[in-house]
């Protein structure tokens, strides 16, 4: 028997000791739950606790994979069943999609009755009964000999329970349930014991513009307290292939591929793209700046699979995939991602960012680059959290997996959405912030200066003490040299004015500056007013009334330079 991680063994045990109908075992993205399914379905296969196996997954890649895995196992599982192909016995399972149940779930009765069977339900919280699959899942599999339900993330958005989950009251809310799983393993606990890599997640905002269907020109910046309309806008300009900012962070993100390549050589990266055309036009922008050939995924098309398996046994550099396909990408050799996207469950975030965290060697880590988009930085200050699937909770955000979602994001489509109204003009990017263990690092600073180079140089081998010890030294550096050009600036300043006249040059001079340094020192500011909010959940108002409180001085808007300055300084050590 293959030689299992603690957590597999200690779940394992506790099956063997159970001997249960229904199984749930929670694993955060990375941490092995395929290896601890198998392991299991191979001694009941030999005890003859079960005859036969059938594996359940959300995308046609992952039937390919599963039957890889297996057979590394000494399990024979055909992936190439259909709901109009007969049962193989040449084959001990076979592989099926959720949506291959949900259309002909009978077939899948007859399948998994036929002998005793352990049915492997991968990603189970797609299985949410509102929708056919979920139906198709419960008739297909209701009288079948053992069930093990899989997931890394518990939870959906709505009151569609999941087939073959235990459900609890939950204190406090009356009528609420909440899933129950029989083993659970968190990112937090697979961290701790080195199972999974440490995420550094790179934050980039700027400003960006664009045109209403009246020419009316607009302008706001990511990060920035935003209505969700300009927010929407704003992210989308942002990524843009057309503007600057999307090959700015493209460009920042294969400087740190680079770097992490000087210590593994094979180390790879991911560009998770909305759409197809924006997913070629990246690639187009990456193979200007890389010197290897750059790997295009188009959801489920035919042949992704080949080209994710060769991409994870080449040396190449890149890859970009369409959205959904994140969830079928397992290639341990991805460390830095891009994330180029608009969704923004927390679902969708979580299977994510788990392409990046599988470990491989002690001190590796992963770095993410992503915009500077209030819901994405709180998420990524988040990673640990433990989410489950509640029913009846009232005022539920929507953090949670959304079957449409997955159907549209699956389809060989573009997205048209509501942007006939919308031109993008251009957006420019910042290095805003680093968010590493939950804590914020950094003050922004223009791509493609010595700051940013600074932080994208971080070595590719440190423990996460050692990370964190470096970053508060970044930080500490930029600002201490932030200190010192103000000083230099302010000292310079005084003496070519100190005597100026009323109505001179000199003093138009200084009124000048005036007018261009105070709007900037509130953009800064406000973007660390967002940055705390994201981190403490405080409202952006109580956190700046917190900082004139311990400051003094008029509401923001009427403050001076140095009254701003002196609230900047508060919220970084704050």
């Amino acid at each position: 028997m293959k030689h299992l991680r603690a957590w597999q063994q200690e779940a394992l045990d506790k099956y063997i000791a159970e001997q249960p109908k229904d199984f749930l075992a929670v694993a955060t993205p990375g941490a092995g739950k395929t290896t601890f399914a198998l392991t299991l379905a191979r001694l009941l296969l030999e005890t003859r606790v079960v005859q036969r196996l059938v594996i359940v997954v959300p995308t046609e890649h992952l039937k390919v994979q599963w039957s890889q895995s297996a057979a590394a196992q000494g399990i024979a599982i055909d992936p190439e069943f259909s709901n109009s192909s007969p049962f193989n016995r040449s084959y001990q399972g076979v592989a099926v999609t959720y949506a291959q149940v949900g259309m002909k779930p009978t077939k899948h009765y007859q399948v998994a009755t036929a002998q005793k069977t352990l049915v492997i339900l991968d990603e189970i919280h797609h299985a949410g009964d509102a929708k056919s699959w979920g139906d198709g899942v419960r008739l297909a599999y209701a009288h079948a000999e053992r069930r093990l339900a899989l997931t890394g993330t518990p939870f959906r958005s709505d009151d569609a329970q999941i087939p073959f989950v235990r459900y609890e009251s939950v204190d406090g809310a009356e009528g609420a349930l909440q899933s129950s799983a029989d083993y659970t393993y968190g990112y937090a606990e697979a961290l701790k014991d080195k199972v999974v890599r440490p995420v550094v997640f790179l934050a980039y905002s700027g400003q960006a513009r664009w045109r209403n269907s009246a020419g009316e020109e607009f302008e706001a910046r990511l990060g920035e307290i935003l209505n969700q309309e300009q927010t929407a806008r704003a992210w989308k300009t942002a990524l843009d292939p057309r503007g600057d900012w999307i090959p700015a962070v493209l460009q920042a993100a294969h400087t740190r591929l680079l770097q992490l390549r000087q210590h593994t050589p094979d180390a790879g990266g991911l560009v998770i793209a909305t759409d197809k055309n924006t997913a070629r036009a990246y690639a187009r922008i990456l193979e200007s700046i890389s010197s290897t050939p750059v790997t295009v995924v188009l959801s489920d098309e035919v042949g992704a699979s080949d080209r994710i398996k060769d991409f994870s046994d080449s040396m190449d550099e890149w890859m970009v995939a369409v959205r959904m396909v994140s969830e079928g990408v397992d290639v341990p050799r991805l460390a830095v991602g891009v994330y180029a996207t608009s969704s923004s469950t927390p679902l969708f975030f979580a299977q994510a960012i788990g392409r990046f965290v599988r470990s491989r060697r002690p001190g590796e880590s992963a770095s993410v680059f992503l915009p500077s988009v209030p819901v994405l930085l709180d998420l990524a200050s988040k990673m640990e959290r433990q989410r489950n699937h509640v029913l009846g909770k009232p005022d539920r955000p929507d953090e949670g997996w959304d079957d449409e979602a997955l159907r549209e994001a699956n389809q060989e489509k573009n997205e048209l959405g509501d942007e006939r109204g919308y031109e993008s003009v251009g957006a420019e990017a910042e290095l805003d912030s680093l968010i590493y263990d939950g804590s914020t690092y950094g003050t922004a600073t223009v791509a493609g200066s010595e700051e940013e180079q600074a932080y994208l140089g971080l070595p590719g081998l440190l423990d996460a003490d050692q990370m964190r010890t470096l970053l508060k030294q970044r930080q500490a550096d930029q600002v201490e040299a932030r200190a010192k050009q103000r000083e230099e600036e302010e000292r310079r300043r005084k003496e070519a004015i100190a005597n100026a006249p009323e109505g001179s040059g000199a003093d138009l001079h200084r009124k000048r500056v005036a007018s261009e340094e105070l709007p900037a020192l509130r953009k800064e500011l406000n973007s660390l007013v967002a940055m705390k909010s994201a981190r403490t959940g405080k409202p952006h108002g109580q956190i700046h009334n917190d900082a004139r409180k311990n400051c003094g001085g008029p509401p923001t808007a009427l403050c001076t330079a140095q009254q701003l300055r002196d609230r900047i300084a508060y919220l970084r050590d704050w």
